[in-house]
């Protein structure tokens, strides 16, 4: 059978109608992501003129802060997000605006703008970059973006005036770890580094993989032959063989190695960092904890900084091998949050802030309240109390925004944060609800959420 062999003279020209308005809807959107990317990029020369004038000392920085912090409120976006796509949208907009005009002008996708901009970013001669850009265009226009990237990158290197020994050197200081949370109580682990090395990590990780998988499956042919069935029999041995794929053994080794290793290679004299262990927070309902409703799942998961879901075995397993505990109390009806207290106290207040704040207190934020400064919403120094009522948990960047720009916060009753922006625009920011259980019955005791650490 031959596809669409059978489609009809009417199918067909309703097929084609959907390919061309599928291909005007492309355009259109790559040409208003052109138009946004050159908002954005005004938006930061604005802040930066503006801090020109005022010979801001920071060059421009917090003004970028708040002026992303303003867009991104009014978006219900971070303003991280923001202020790293003005920074995206400037270098296209300034340094490639040949490439910028040809996506609003719809011959090429913004995808292809990323794969030319990419491969050109260390290019610092503003006619080379216009030779080059000029030469990108002309092949976006006739290839696909993941083909594109490897001709680009070509073609940059005509234009290179730098060794790839200094840029190289430059490049590595960009190295990084970072985090990325999924679904299903899972979490992504990145890294950006030399590319020796990273391939050397990836390389030692399957040799070892591979080394367990030719070990356990000759662990298991050893056992068939002792106990003198076929080879097809399902012994004891056969029962408990390792059946994880390479892809998992790797991610395995790879946990087992970053958290029980030594750091042979940095480490000090008197072993500073090997006594270092891994630290997470978590929150366990105690119905949870207890096993109550597993079975029909009615009862809530834990969760890792009151961000990503964790199954019920791993939160038990972490519960027992807690070294502490918090108790968070919260109301059986609401699920509001009345008090945080421990069978050793110490340090109860804070205690108390990290269980109401969870994360930054700044709309959009999601970094977690362990990471944070607490503030005094009405400082101390003009008579401000330290209580819960007047402070909330910020990150740095927005603990530095309060302080040094026009955004301005007032704290009402049960926590929530009354933010106004430099533009006189109000935003709420309530504590995020707890990781509880509620009940129906207004007779029913307060439930309990147990946060082993």
């Amino acid at each position: 059978m031959t596809a669409l062999l059978d489609a009809t003279d009417s199918q067909m020209a309703m097929l084609a109608d959907l390919v061309a308005s599928i291909e005007a809807a492309e355009t259109t959107l790559n040409r208003m992501q052109a138009a946004r990317d050159g908002m954005l990029a005004l938006a930061g020369r604005l802040a930066i003129d503006i801090a020109r004038e005022a010979a801001h000392p920071d060059h421009g920085d917090m003004a970028i802060r708040t002026v992303a912090a303003e867009i991104g409120a009014a978006q219900h976006l971070s303003d991280r997000t923001i202020e790293r796509r003005m920074a995206e949208a400037s270098w296209l907009v300034e340094r490639f605006p040949a490439v910028w005009a040809a996506q609003g002008e719809g011959r090429i996708t913004a995808a292809h703008s990323r794969a030319i901009v990419d491969a050109g970013a260390h290019l610092d001669d503003a006619s080379d970059r216009a030779a080059f850009a000029a030469e990108a265009v002309a092949l976006a226009e006739a290839e696909s973006p993941n083909r594109l990237r490897r001709l680009v990158r070509r073609l940059a290197e005509r234009f290179q005036e730098r060794s790839i020994v200094e840029r190289h050197r430059d490049a590595r200081e960009l190295r990084r770890v970072w985090v990325k949370d999924l679904d299903d109580g899972m979490a992504e682990l990145g890294m950006n580094g030399p590319a020796t090395l990273v391939h050397g990590v990836f390389d030692r990780l399957s040799q070892m993989a591979h080394a367990l998988k030719e070990e356990h499956a000759r662990v298991a042919k050893d056992a068939r032959s002792t106990n003198g069935e076929p080879s097809d029999a399902r012994t004891a041995d056969d029962r408990t063989v390792d059946t994880r794929t390479i892809d998992q053994l790797r991610a395995d080794l790879l946990a087992d190695l970053v958290l029980t290793g030594t750091p042979t290679g940095h480490d000090t004299a008197d072993g500073l960092l090997g006594e270092i262990r891994a630290r997470v927070e978590i929150t366990v309902p105690v119905l949870t904890l207890m096993g109550t409703g597993e079975a029909d799942h009615s009862s809530s998961p834990a969760e890792l900084d009151g961000t990503a879901p964790i199954d019920h075995a791993t939160a038990r397993t972490l519960a027992g091998l807690a070294s502490g505990w918090d108790r968070v109390l919260t109301h059986p009806i609401s699920g509001a949050l009345l008090a945080v207290d421990r069978y050793r106290p110490s340090e109860q207040l804070r205690r108390h802030l990290r269980a109401r704040d969870q994360r930054c207190r700044f709309p959009g934020c999601g970094i977690a309240a362990r990471k944070c400064d607490l503030d005094h919403t009405h400082a101390a120094s003009a008579g401000g109390a330290t209580s819960d009522v007047n402070l909330a948990a910020f990150c740095r960047r927005h603990h530095m925004l309060k302080h040094h720009s026009p955004w301005q916060v007032a704290q009402r009753s049960g926590g929530v944060l009354e933010w106004t922006s430099p533009t006189g625009r109000t935003y709420i920011d309530r504590p995020p609800p707890q990781n509880s259980v509620v009940f129906t019955s207004a007779g029913a005791d307060a439930d309990v959420g147990l946060a082993p650490f």
